[in-house]
């Protein structure tokens, strides 16, 4: 039997397009060789899609391959533009479908979602641009009450995200995030330890398994867990976490149910801040990274799953028409 042929898809026009770039390259780096032929596609920044070095349609990459492995991030990649396009011509792909990946990709939408299952979220109001800013800033600190998150409604890894204590420094970071985003959240910072749980489907025996938690440490001079803090290296992650069982369990517990409400598919990592009164949703990525600085991977490796290991669960997991 010949080797399966993988796409790995990797860049694109995203605010995390470096980050994608060091995901694809990990990708194709670890695919087990004996099992697996790897074909780097690369999409520009501009969203022109590349093979062997060539500019091609879409559709002239999906004949050469059997599977896609999405290594993208951010728009285009994980929020249902590119899953529109892989859809459209049948192709198998790791990761969520267009839908869940859209809702997911909306923190707005993914809040509302979880919120009705239980799941606690920050109280929050919604802006979208063309709304009067001093208003809509005077609104949410009546509504919402410092201390304020501002966070961009469809940007991931932590791009868009600025913090604000009154209604001065509220104007001015609706006005900065909306240069990012059309809608914004005004969220009320909730103060805790940050944990991550990330969940993998049909693995050892369970249909959602919840993998290790892992604490989030930022750096001293960063206040919380963003872009640089998550890319330099120099953020504490601990696996398994430090929390007491109870706790441990709780966080797997959301983790697990946000997968599901969402309609995530294979994979997916959730965020949540743990305060003295209770669990707080932040966030759910359908596309974890997997850098060699990623948490997902390094909580694969806590329970003794390696990255290669990782990648094969996920690409038989594509191949299966019944997931």
């Amino acid at each position: 039997m010949g080797k399966i042929t993988v796409g790995v898809l990797r860049g694109g026009p995203s605010s995390e397009y470096d980050v994608s770039l060091k995901t694809g390259a990990n990708v194709l780096n670890y695919l087990p060789a004996d099992k697996y032929k790897a074909v780097d596609i690369f999409i520009s920044k501009s969203g022109e899609w590349h093979l062997k070095g060539k500019a091609v349609a879409p559709h002239k990459v999906f004949p050469v391959v059997d599977v896609i492995f999405n290594a993208m991030h951010g728009e285009y990649g994980e929020d249902g533009e590119v899953q529109k396009i892989l859809d459209t011509y049948n192709i198998p792909y790791t990761g969520s479908k267009k839908l869940a990946s859209r809702i997911a990709m909306r923190k707005d939408l993914a809040r509302d979602i979880v919120q009705k299952i239980g799941i606690k979220v920050a109280p929050a109001l919604i802006i979208k641009k063309g709304e009067d800013v001093e208003e809509a800033a005077h609104n949410a600190f009546i509504k919402v009450g410092p201390p304020f998150i501002v966070k961009a409604a469809a940007r991931g890894s932590s791009v868009g995200i600025i913090f604000a204590n009154n209604i001065p420094e509220l104007s001015r970071a609706i006005n900065e995030i909306l240069k990012y985003d059309k809608v914004l959240l005004v969220e009320k910072r909730i103060k805790g330890r940050e944990a991550t749980c990330g969940v993998l489907e049909k693995f050892r025996g369970e249909k959602l398994y919840a993998m290790p938690t892992v604490e989030i440490i930022p750096p001293k001079d960063r206040p919380f867990f963003d872009y640089e803090a998550k890319y330099s290296g120099l953020t504490q992650e601990i696996c398994p976490g430090r929390f007491n069982e109870k706790e441990k369990k709780e966080i797997q517990k959301i983790a697990r149910a946000a997968h599901e409400a969402l309609g995530c598919r294979h994979y997916s990592r959730t965020d949540i801040m743990v305060a003295k009164d209770g669990m707080w949703y932040l966030e759910t990525n359908t596309l974890p990274g997997l850098t060699a600085e990623s948490l997902f991977p390094k909580s694969a490796n806590a329970i003794g799953c390696s990255l290669a290991q990782l990648l094969n669960h996920l690409i038989t997991l594509a191949l299966d028409r019944n997931n």
